[in-house]
């Protein structure tokens, strides 16, 4: 089983405020788990978070003008 991260402990594992990961979970845009009270989310639903936002780059060839 996936390890269970607080609201805390996953904003600072994205290097983001937990205003953000409170809206991701509000939006329903971030899977999370109720226990009690209490948000978790799992590991592995944050990686996919983010790996879902990798942007890859743009390869441009370069042309010579006038060719």
């Amino acid at each position: 089983m996936d390890r269970l991260l607080t609201v805390p402990e996953a904003a600072e594992r994205l290097n983001t405020s937990e205003r953000f990961i409170r809206r991701l979970i509000n939006e329903r845009r971030i899977q999370f788990i109720r226990v009690g009270r209490h948000v978790r989310i799992a590991e592995r639903v944050l990686d996919g978070f983010v790996g879902a936002g990798v942007v890859e780059p743009v390869l441009l060839r370069r042309t010579r003008a006038g060719r």
